[in-house]
């Protein structure tokens, strides 16, 4: 069962309880939030409530989402690139376009559905929907995704993620041209109230994040950077880059709407290392970015070069 802890702040005193948790439940409509609160699942400061509720500032709210029902997520015979394969860890080069693991309402097509009809042992940590997952990125960003066997590496590799000592760089293009060689953002980030889709830097209901970046490269009006990421948010790199003036070209959501493309955001997971929950050997990987990532680099050079 996954438990949502929100803080009411000062903005949003006064709103009805399933209209704030719209806010902050991603894939839940209101009716689906109603019945969560019907079924006794969302507490305010310990409290049973009822969705007529108007939370106040300071109040802390629960929410107690249960696994969903009648969720057979069927091995799918979908192509793999596995770059490393042992008894206990799969590393995978996810293309984009592909989700990482079903959610509600998307129960094929994704990287699970792909890992479950190659191997039979993934991890059960995280229940039936996410087996094996021990981090994710993003639809429509490829690259490198760690995924355990066992639960004995699913433990081992969560550990190194919340200790910050596994290696994940991302080669980025971004919008304008970067003045300094090298950077760092450190913004919380939360979600948006505006927007429950996307994510946005602030001190309301914010986890820590932080993103170093260096600049590779420089074109006429957009800049490559490979992003060191020091923790792990939800669209942490395409959040802070826009953050800072420097969204991620193709990015739909917090790009540039005339971006011309059909790739998605143009952010690529190149270098993965960590130490073996077994061997205790350190690991280490890097993918190719792929080929429409690779032909705009060279569109770009080529209009430096005229």
């Amino acid at each position: 069962m996954e438990t949502v802890k929100i803080t009411v702040n000062e903005n949003e005193h006064g709103q009805r309880i399933d209209k704030l948790l719209m806010i902050y439940l991603d894939n839940m409509s209101r009716t689906q939030i109603q019945q969560l609160i019907r079924q006794e699942h969302v507490q305010v400061n310990g409290q049973k409530i009822k969705s007529s509720y108007k939370v106040e500032t300071e109040d802390v709210c629960e929410v107690f989402i249960p696994e969903p029902e009648n969720t057979d997520i069927l091995p799918e015979d979908i192509p793999l690139d596995i770059v490393y394969e042992d008894g206990d860890v799969i590393v995978v080069n996810k293309p984009s376009g592909m989700i990482v693991h079903p959610s509600a309402g998307i129960y094929s097509g994704t990287l699970v559905n792909a890992l479950l009809y190659h191997c039979q042992d993934l991890s059960g940590i995280n229940g039936v929907m996410r087996p094996g997952i021990v981090h994710r990125i993003d639809k429509e960003t490829s690259g490198l995704l760690m995924v355990a066997k066992n639960d004995l590496a699913h433990q081992s590799l969560s550990e190194q993620l919340q200790e910050h000592t596994v290696i994940r760089r991302y080669l980025a293009l971004v919008h304008g041209l970067i003045p300094h060689e090298y950077g760092r953002i450190e913004a919380p980030i939360g979600r948006d109230p505006r927007d429950r889709q996307k994510m946005t830097c602030t001190d309301k209901n914010a986890k820590e994040a932080i993103t170093n970046f260096k600049v590779i490269e420089r074109f006429k009006n957009m800049s490559l950077v490979e992003c060191r990421l020091e923790t792990g948010r939800t669209h942490q790199i395409r959040v802070h880059m826009q953050y800072i003036g420097h969204p991620v070209y193709g990015d739909p959501q917090y790009g540039l709407r005339r971006d011309d493309t059909s790739h998605g955001q143009y952010l690529h997971a190149k270098i993965l290392g960590f130490v073996h929950p077994r061997t205790q050997e350190e690991m280490y990987f890097e993918s190719e970015l792929p080929d429409y990532f690779l032909e705009k680099l060279t569109q770009l050079r080529q209009e430096m070069e005229g």
